[in-house]
């Protein structure tokens, strides 16, 4: 039913909209309005069973003569074919051919106005001038109906909109019926209405249109100075209680006919339109003014929106400091619940004084030991317990003879050593695993702290939104046949510029998109995100401020000959921000073992690095994690980090074979001194910082490729003789010449990988 109800409101607003706008002209002769309306609601999509009745009444109703009559039919007919034909062939009608139709649509209007001694210019100018107020019509009924009434209006859009309204006044301005004015009902009715649910320039916007639309068809001022006298009395009284603005319109309208006697008639009901339309907006319910004012602030919906930004931004800065103290403090806690291990001499010197007590206690010679030989003794029992530790145990052999021959528990000594020695291995051990447990989740809890600390100090300043930039983006994108619904500009740091724009999902890969953006921005934007609005066909797109550099990669591999899996492992990772992390982690060994002790290093140093650790946490956190492992596992990690904002590389190893940064005319060798991980509970990586040039070559290898070489000059030199340009041919020649080295054997896994930078 209420469905039912909208289509018979669509109907009589239709209807109303196409005689009003059949009247309307251009000096009484050029009607280019009415015809042009009907063309351009069909383009936005409105119900064509609907228009058509509807434009039959309402231009027949203005033009009821039998050539009117013909001219109309005409006019219907060259729309509802053309429609019907797209509809049954499935095409969708271009824009170019809409005007064709509704060209031709003219031409029954035209012959007759010929035949009947016209003069044609005015015919022709009818046809030209109409298929200019479409064009207008559907420039500002398209992104109404796209985007919806809440978004922000181009300056071109409200230009279009404001011909629009000049056309509907043009055509109430005939509308009198007995002196009674439509045209000053709907004006005064609307603008009581926009001063109180808008601003003061939208109503002094509205009354200028309406006013300068009534000359187009007498070339007569009449209703321009009235308008804006409305306008004046409104704004004065402008306030929250209705009352007082209408009885202010009421009052000027009084005082235009009988004291300025602008009109040409000064009857009573000259102001009567202005009384009833001054009741009905006293009577409509302030609820649905409410409901029209929520419409028309967008603007301040969009500034409180900021507002909020930056007050949660505000609110995230404290609530992560606040975290990173407490992670802080409980990494202080767990470092003082390290237990350390004894060093070497304390460890003697307390298994010295267990064997004494357990082995010499009660024994005849005890006090001629470690009273008359003591420091001889203990000397002697600290050599076996070292040799113990070394070799695992002792035997008969390793008392010297003087004490083999003297002492009567000589094998009940070389037990207890053994014991002894044993327990405290395992229990050195297990304390040993146990603080580099703890160590380990220090670590954690101080790189956590340092993240976050890194998170607050980027939400530290409030968003400067630019809304000049912002409006020009979407003006400029609209020119370009992009119609952007919002869009958001703002500076992210000193350096990058942020952007987000909401565009029809067909706009989204146009190219021109990042070329207005860049325009507006001042300099060259990339897109880093897109995704779905709420509302079905518009998506979010995200653009930033384009890195300095960008860069290309090639890999080439070889598993060890006899093998079908490598023991190498690599990852090529896009971190947070613009930086992308290259790495080859090679496991002791090949084949499939050395293959899962790689791929274990290199997941775990992909994730500390995603979640912003710093290197030196990473590498420490993964070696202790690696050293909690029950079986030996030995891992090289080459890991180059390039930042694309400054062209800066940074190189940490372990272990790992040298890497090459091969430049236009020269190539220099980044070296490694570091133990591989796993090896030892403490390590320190060999890490370098490289400014880096355009068109440079980053070459990282395992040792399965440099072994070949006779020493890093050699491949420096071969890698000097390679003409590419192309980062994965570089990558195959270098695997080849490896190859070619042990004529065509690979005695290890084999990895390249080489990154241009441009």
């Amino acid at each position: 039913m209420k469905s039912k109800f909208n289509f018979v409101i669509l109907f009589l607003s239709y209807t109303l909209l196409f005689f009003i706008l059949s009247r309307a002209s251009i000096y009484g002769v050029i009607f280019p309005f009415a015809y042009s309306m009907f063309f351009a609601l069909a383009w936005v999509n409105q119900k064509v069973w609907l228009l058509i009745p509807s434009y039959i009444i309402g231009a027949i109703a203005n033009n009821y003569h039998f050539e009117g009559i013909i001219s109309c039919l005409v006019t219907i007919f060259m729309l509802a074919l053309p429609y019907y034909i797209h509809l049954v062939a499935k095409k969708p009608m271009k824009k170019w051919e809409l005007f064709i139709y509704a060209g031709l649509s003219q031409v029954a209007y035209l012959i007759f106005n010929i035949l009947g001694g016209e003069n044609p210019i005015y015919y022709i100018g009818t046809i030209l001038l109409g298929l200019l107020f479409l064009f207008i019509s559907i420039s500002i009924f398209e992104p109404l109906i796209i985007r919806g009434m809440r978004y922000k209006l181009t300056t071109s859009e409200l230009v279009c909109g404001a011909i629009v309204l000049m056309g509907i006044s043009d055509g109430l301005s005939t509308c009198d019926i007995y002196g009674f004015s439509l045209l000053k009902l709907v004006v005064s009715f609307l603008i009581l209405s926009i001063s109180y649910t808008s601003n003061i320039s939208y109503t002094i916007l509205f009354s200028s249109i309406m006013g300068l639309g009534t000359l187009l068809r007498t070339n007569n001022p009449i209703f321009i100075a009235p308008f804006m006298i409305w306008t004046l009395a409104i704004i004065i009284f402008r306030m929250r209680n209705r009352i007082f603005p209408a009885i202010a319109m009421i009052a000027s309208e009084m005082l235009i006919v009988y004291y300025f006697e602008l009109y040409y008639s000064n009857s009573v009901i000259t102001f009567i339109p202005v009384i009833v339309s001054a009741l009905i907006f006293i009577i409509i319910p302030t609820k649905i003014y409410d409901e029209i004012s929520v419409l028309l602030s967008n603007n301040n919906e969009r500034l409180a929106m900021k507002n909020i930004v930056n007050k949660n931004r505000e609110f995230l800065y404290r609530r992560l400091n606040n975290l990173s103290e407490v992670f802080y403090d409980m990494n202080q806690v767990f470092r003082k619940l390290i237990k350390r291990n004894m060093n070497e001499e304390e460890v003697k010197d307390m298994l010295y004084e267990e064997i004494k007590a357990s082995v010499c206690n009660g024994c005849p010679e005890q006090k001629h030991c470690h009273r008359t030989f003591n420091d001889d003794t203990k000397r002697i029992f600290k050599e076996l317990i070292t040799i113990a530790f070394e070799r695992g145990r002792i035997t008969l052999l390793d008392l010297p003879s003087y004490l083999s021959s003297r002492c009567g528990k000589a094998n009940y000594l070389i037990s207890e050593i053994n014991t002894l020695t044993k327990q405290y291995k395992s229990y050195s051990q297990l304390v040993g695993n146990v603080d580099t447990s703890k160590l380990l989740i220090s670590d954690q809890l101080s790189g956590i702290s340092g993240i976050m600390k890194s998170l607050a100090s980027e939400v530290d300043s409030n968003i400067s939104f630019d809304n000049v930039r912002e409006n020009k983006l979407i003006e400029e994108l609209a020119s370009n046949n992009i119609i952007c619904a919002d869009a958001v500009v703002y500076e992210q740091d000193a350096r990058t510029t942020m952007t987000s724009v909401i565009v029809r999902e067909e706009d989204v890969n146009k190219l021109k998109l990042q070329q207005v953006v860049s325009k507006i921005c001042g300099n060259k934007m990339t897109i880093f995100e897109t995704y779905p609005t709420v509302k079905a066909g518009l998506i979010n797109v995200n653009l930033k401020t384009a890195p300095m550099y960008d860069c290309l990669f090639g890999l080439a591999s070889q598993p060890k000959s006899g093998n079908n899996v490598s023991g190498d492992c690599h990852s090529i990772e896009r971190l947070d921000g613009e930086k992308f992390m290259f790495a080859i982690c090679d496991g002791m060994g090949s084949g499939k073992e050395a293959g899962e002790k790689s791929e274990t290093a290199i997941n775990l140093v992909e994730g500390f690095y995603k979640a912003g650790f710093e290197n030196e946490i990473i590498l420490s956190s993964v070696n202790k994690l690696l050293n909690l492992e029950s079986d030996d596992i030995f891992s090289t990690i080459d890991i180059c980090v390039i930042d694309l904002k400054n062209g800066i590389a940074d190189f940490v190893k372990m272990g790992s074979a040298s890497s090459f940064i091969r430049s236009q005319d020269e190539c220099k060798i980044i070296e490694c001194e570091a133990l591989p991980i796993g090896v030892l509970q403490d390590i320190s990586p060999m890490t370098k910082k490289i400014v880096l040039k355009d068109k440079d070559f980053i070459i990282l290898c395992s040792d399965g490729i440099t072994d070949t070489f006779g020493s890093d000059q050699e491949m420096k030199d071969f890698i000097l003789t390679i003409k590419t340009a192309n980062p994965q041919e570089f990558a195959d020649k270098i695997l080849e010449k490896a190859l070619a080295n042990n004529n065509g054997y690979a005695v290890d896994d084999m990895t390249c990988l080489v990154v241009k930078i441009f």
